[in-house]
């Protein structure tokens, strides 16, 4: 199984990216997923969670409001819909998937079972 993530890139302040995430490989069927990043010097943080349904959502207070995530489940797909960006969102940014027997997404990196490739988002100021 792998997730592939698709849509990093340079954007000015105040700019809109949406990011996507497939899950490609051997039938697949995933439990909560969740979005996570890593600014320059800092560690991995929480983004955006979801459950399997897509019915439940969880932010960090730092993107509440301004980032949705959604899915996509006959197309295995997650997404990230980032607007109002700020210089300080810029970091790598990371889908994780957690497997099919787990209903919630979660705020914890070692509770996912699958994670995407790394891509870079850049804010510039």
């Amino acid at each position: 199984v792998q997730l592939q993530a698709f849509g990093g890139g340079l954007v000015q302040a105040g700019g809109s990216l949406r990011r996507s995430c497939a899950a490609s490989g051997r039938t697949f069927s995933s439990g909560g997923m969740g979005w996570f990043r890593r600014a320059p010097g800092k560690e991995r943080e929480f983004v955006a969670a979801i459950t399997r349904s897509g019915g439940s959502t969880n932010y960090a207070d730092s993107v509440k409001g301004r980032f949705t995530i959604s899915r996509d489940n006959a197309k295995n797909t997650v997404y990230l819909q980032m607007n109002s960006l700020k210089p300080e969102d810029t970091a790598v940014y990371y889908c994780a998937a957690r497997s099919a027997r787990y209903y919630s997404g979660t705020y914890h990196n070692s509770d996912y079972d699958y994670w995407g490739q790394g891509t870079l988002v850049t804010v510039s100021s």
